[in-house]
């Protein structure tokens, strides 16, 4: 009795959890619907109207010259930055050209789950270079990690190049107040953080023994730097291709707005909510002239995610011959 009252306890948790995600999800969605319907209205026209006649402005093909050649140029950052940290933590002797297919394939899981897609790196590394699991998924654990700092300090240059556009999308939030005060807490952790896990603080802590956090263990600060560093054409790329993107659908943006605010924007996405709820929400607190970029961030979002996915499938049969049919043959060997 007890041993299933466990069992349903963290299930019941679950659907607790996804329920109210959904409820958040929903909530973002009406209060976008609610914007984009009084921008509507002042236009004297409906919804519907209104959204077609805000894409049917945008010249679509100049739009689609722009989003394959950088979804082709983020894959091959992404491949890289990943190929890096997997050979400073993991396998030393992985060679760029064996991590393109799996990084490719774990976009087509990532259709599914994000998480099923780190899963798919884990397995490849385990089966082609006997790298444990949890110290596999330490990496993509770092990875993550160095993700949001890098999205932190280049919004934080961006405010600090900008701050006037901040104050002036702040009628919905005190985004002048919050922004700062963020950033401010994140580089206070850092150091902190680096400091632990090279031993020099709480040096009776057993967490950093830990096989999850092993790449934390292993790393020191000018991994932390290079990281960022190999990371950041993808996102400065980000905001070059947004602020285009923008001029193509009627939305006048400036590079200093989009420095400032994609990264938080990428930020919000990355919460555990429904069709990237929190992104669509703060499109429209930033940008409160334009309530339809909502709506144009979900085209964005969507083409981005199925293009890599496309990769994804260009290299599927290379991933699948690297995972099964080569470690069959090794193991009849």
């Amino acid at each position: 009795m007890s041993e299933s009252g466990d069992s349903a306890s963290p299930r019941w948790r679950g659907y607790v959890f996804r329920a109210v995600t959904w409820i958040v999800a929903v909530a973002c969605f009406y209060y976008v619907f609610t914007r984009i319907a009084a921008a509507a209205a002042r236009d004297g026209m409906t919804v519907v109207e209104y959204l077609v006649a805000f894409f049917a402005g945008a010249d679509w093909i100049l739009w689609l010259a722009v989003m394959i050649p950088y979804s082709v140029f983020f894959f091959l950052v992404d491949a890289h930055v990943t190929w890096r940290v997997v050979r400073w933590f993991n396998a030393p002797d992985l060679k760029f050209a064996s991590i393109l297919p799996i990084r490719a394939s774990a976009y087509v899981l990532s259709l599914v789950s994000e998480q099923v897609g780190k899963g798919a790196m884990s397995l490849y590394l385990l089966k082609r270079h006997r790298v444990a699991g949890w110290e596999a998924l330490s990496s993509m654990i770092f990875l993550g990690l160095l993700e949001i700092y890098q999205l932190l300090m280049f919004s934080a240059g961006g405010v600090l190049l900008d701050f006037d556009v901040v104050v002036e999308a702040s009628r919905l939030l005190p985004l002048d107040i919050i922004l700062p005060a963020v950033f401010a807490l994140a580089f206070l952790y850092l150091p902190l953080h680096i400091a632990y896990f090279r031993g020099a603080l709480f040096k009776g802590s057993k967490l950093r023994d830990k096989s999850l956090l092993v790449a934390f263990r292993r790393a020191r600060p000018v991994h932390y730097l290079l990281t960022v560093l190999f990371k950041a054409p993808n996102l400065l790329g980000a905001v070059v291709v947004y602020t285009v993107a923008l001029h193509l659908f009627q939305v006048d943006v400036s590079l200093g707005q989009m420095l400032a605010f994609l990264p938080v924007i990428f930020l919000a996405a990355a919460l555990p909510l429904p069709f990237h709820a929190g992104a669509l929400v703060l499109w429209t607190v930033l940008f409160p002239d334009y309530p339809e970029v909502g709506v144009f961030s979900l085209v964005m979002h969507t083409f981005f995610v199925l293009f890599n996915a496309l990769i994804g499938v260009l290299f599927l049969p290379r991933a699948n011959r690297e995972l099964f049919v080569e470690e069959e043959a090794d193991t009849a060997s």
